[in-house]
C-alpha cells in the first residue's frame, strides 16, 4: 500500500528573509492505481496523478523559484504573471491532494455513507444524503469547461454548501472542504469520454465519506 507522506523543502526569497513559499512534492495514494475499478479505471488514475497531479506540483515549484528571482530584481511585471502561475499550479496541487483523499476503495469503505454529525448535517439541511449528492451532480454538470464541484463546511456559520469553481481555483479559506469532485476530462475521458454525466454518478461508489466526517469534525 503507498503511503502519503508530504515532503517539502524551503525556498528563501532574496530581499525578504522572513518570507518563503514551500516546495511541494507529489503525493503517494492511499490505494494502488486499478483499486478503484470498475468505477474509476486503473489507466485514468494512473495518468492523473503521475502526469497531471505532477505537472501541477512541477509548475507550482518552477513557478516560486521564478517569483522569487522576479522579485529580488524588482521586475513587477514578470512578478505579476509569476503569481498568475502560483495561483493555478499551487491550486491544482491542493485539489488533487484533497481529491486523492476523498476516494477509497469499496474494500475500504468507498461509498460507505456518512454516520455521526456529519450525516445529521445533511439531513438537517438537505434532507437525505442522497439529495445533497443529486444537488452536487447538478453542480457538476453544470459547469462549463473545466473545474470542480465542492461539498464544504462554510466556517462562518457551519453550513454545508455545494460550490463550483473553476479552473484550478480553490474553495478559499471562508470554506473547509469535505468531498472534492473533479470534473476536470481528464479524470474521466478514457473511461466515460464525453458521457461525464456517468462519471459523476460512478464516483460516488468510491468517496471516501469517513475522510468528509473527519475534515468536518476537525
Amino acid at each position: 500500500m503507498l503511503s502519503t507522506t508530504f515532503r517539502a523543502t524551503r525556498t528563501l526569497a532574496t530581499r525578504t528573509p522572513l518570507l518563503y513559499r514551500t516546495k511541494v512534492t507529489l503525493p503517494d495514494l492511499d490505494f494502488d492505481y486499478g483499486a478503484l475499478e470498475p468505477y474509476i479505471s486503473g489507466q485514468i488514475n494512473e495518468l492523473h496523478h503521475k502526469k497531471h497531479h505532477q505537472t501541477y506540483v512541477n509548475g507550482y515549484n518552477t513557478a516560486i523559484e521564478q517569483h522569487e528571482e522576479a522579485t529580488a530584481k524588482g521586475d513587477v511585471l514578470k512578478t505579476v504573471e509569476l503569481e498568475q502561475h502560483i495561483k493555478f499550479h499551487g491550486g491544482g496541487f491542493r485539489n488533487h491532494a484533497l481529491f486523492w483523499k476523498n476516494l477509497a476503495p469499496v474494500s475500504q469503505g468507498g461509498g460507505e455513507l456518512p454516520t455521526g454529525e456529519l450525516l445529521n448535517a445533511i439531513n438537517s439541511q438537505y434532507g437525505s444524503v442522497e439529495k445533497l449528492i443529486g444537488l452536487t451532480n447538478t453542480k457538476l454538470a453544470g459547469i462549463q469547461g473545466s473545474g470542480w464541484a465542492w461539498i464544504a463546511k462554510n466556517n462562518e456559520n457551519g453550513a454545508i454548501e455545494v460550490v463550483q469553481t473553476y479552473n484550478q481555483d480553490t474553495v478559499g479559506a471562508r470554506y473547509t472542504p469535505l468531498v472534492a469532485i473533479d470534473a476536470w476530462e481528464h479524470a474521466y475521458y478514457l473511461q466515460y469520454q464525453n458521457v461525464k454525466a456517468d462519471y459523476f454518478k460512478a464516483i460516488w461508489n468510491v468517496i471516501n465519506w469517513k475522510e468528509a466526517e473527519r475534515r468536518f469534525s476537525a
